[in-house]
């Protein structure tokens, strides 16, 4: 199996790759708070030993004692990120739909084994006990705690993340950011988990309040929380379509190479069979 039937062969799986994961942002179009996944492209240079190796004095000899550098390219997957960028307020009129604008994750606890997940999704609702919960059954966590609200209570929540019923406040939302957002670990249904240490370590926000900069001159407010709103995925559906194209077009044209590759290969085992 020659260099270029290998070339094609990696670049055709790298894109069925990429392919998988435009499908799962198209699927989470409608998805509350979903941030897209995105990958990258790059050429790995395969080195010859003579690439290493430059002749320091040529003017000793009359030929080249190395032939000229050779590299054989074979695409490679560069990284995976997720795109965490901002997506768009849709108004809903629930006191229990929320949606951060700017940093920041809402802290939701799993109720049977206490582990805690970070989550953008803000469509809470109530369970039995009066317990604000996100789909899942998490609860949602203010002060480290869960919420309960009285019966037929009107909750009222501010851009501070306070929560109030009447004049009773019954804590703050529990908002935080990571060091590095890329150590967020996807676990499904919306849902993050920090690896810990120091790229993963949570960094509580005060949402609603200004924050000078390292100059202690310009105030920029990092996070604020918005009752009675959703935040839609940050998916451009004609975006991914595009790829989606893109990509389909690009296997064919692996998938192209590879079969005139073993069309070339059976030639030649064919002439040789006959010497």
């Amino acid at each position: 199996m020659d260099s270029s039937l290998y070339s094609a062969l990696f670049g055709a799986l790298s894109n069925e790759h990429k392919l998988n994961l435009v499908a799962n942002n198209l699927a989470n179009v409608q998805t509350v708070g979903y941030k897209q996944d995105k990958v990258t492209f790059e050429d790995t240079f395969l080195h010859f030993a003579h690439d290493y190796i430059l002749d320091s004095k040529p003017f000793l000899r009359g030929e080249p004692l190395w032939p000229d550098p050779d590299v054989k390219a074979k695409p490679r997957l560069a990284k995976q990120i997720t795109d965490y960028s901002q997506g768009g307020l849709r108004l809903t009129g629930n006191p229990l739909d929320l949606a951060i604008q700017g940093e920041g994750f809402f802290r939701v606890q799993d109720p049977n084994t206490g582990e805690v997940y970070l989550t953008r999704s803000g469509n809470f609702l109530l369970d039995a006990e009066g317990q604000i919960i996100d789909g899942n059954g998490n609860l949602l966590l203010a002060g480290g705690g869960p919420i309960t609200l009285p019966p037929s209570a009107v909750v009222t929540i501010d851009n501070a993340g306070n929560v109030r019923v009447g004049e009773e406040e019954l804590g703050t939302l529990d908002l935080v950011t990571v060091g590095d957002p890329q150590a967020l670990r996807r676990l499904g249904g919306n849902l993050y988990a920090s690896p810990g240490g120091e790229a993963g370590a949570e960094e509580e926000l005060q949402p609603g309040v200004a924050v000078e900069d390292a100059a202690g001159e310009a105030q920029t407010i990092r996070a604020t929380i918005n009752q009675g709103y959703l935040e839609s995925s940050n998916v451009e559906v004609v975006t991914e379509m595009v790829r989606m194209i893109e990509i389909n077009r690009s296997f064919e044209a692996y998938n192209k190479v590879m079969q005139t590759s073993d069309t070339v290969d059976r030639r030649v085992i064919a002439v040789a069979s006959k010497i």
